[in-house]
């Protein structure tokens, strides 16, 4: 279920908005401040946040830092009476789905919290990805991690072997295990499963 954070320090919008977006199937939590928001939000719920700007304690875009510096990677959509330009472009900039201002039309408010749902999906998926390709990438045994890299790197076996001080044969036992393991077939695959797992070809 897709949930729906608000946090807004005026008592009736906030009341409202909930009752609408209730209504609308989505479950709601709202907040009167920024700080009651970062005591009881829980980053693994789906779902996206809807910051006022002006709040007492944190503003919206403050709000919005420490998320971002926390490494929490939950769409945000701020709606606010006193946005301006240059507040609107530095919440796009990091990262914001949308930024309207009051009184929004319900259906421009929708649209934004069917991005926020899309851009949530995407990142859950991702983080889903990465999280199994690390799983992978650390069931390899040190040596394995080793040829995995010179593998990387566009090396051939022969040139693994004297990399490494070993023969052709024993890095061709490797590599089949290294491909067995990560459930690949081609070096094009793995070079995929090593870019999900955050693994750069570049490094090498």
């Amino acid at each position: 279920m897709f949930t729906v954070y608000l946090v807004d320090d005026d008592a009736n919008f906030l009341k409202a908005l909930s009752r609408f977006l209730c209504e609308k199937g989505y479950v709601v939590r709202s907040f009167s401040s920024a700080q009651e928001f970062l005591a009881q939000h829980e980053p693994a719920i789906p779902g996206c946040a809807i910051f006022d700007l002006a709040m007492p304690g944190l503003n919206g875009l403050e709000l919005q830092q420490v998320l971002v510096s926390g490494g929490w990677q939950r769409p945000i959509i701020f709606l606010s009476g006193r946005g301006n330009i240059a507040a609107s472009v530095r919440a796009m900039k990091a990262g914001a789905v949308d930024f309207l201002t009051k009184p929004t039309r319900k259906n421009d408010l929708l649209q934004a919290i069917s991005r926020a749902e899309l851009v949530d999906t995407q990142i859950r998926r991702s983080n889903a990805e990465f999280a199994a390709a690390q799983a992978k990438i650390n069931s390899l045994t040190p040596r394995e991690r080793e040829v995995l890299t010179h593998v990387l790197a566009g090396r051939l076996n022969k040139q693994i072997a004297g990399d490494l001080g070993t023969v052709e044969k024993t890095i061709k036992f490797h590599r089949g295990h290294v491909m067995h393991k990560l459930g690949v077939r081609t070096v094009i695959d793995l070079v995929r499963l090593a870019e999900k797992a955050g693994i750069s070809v570049a490094e090498f």
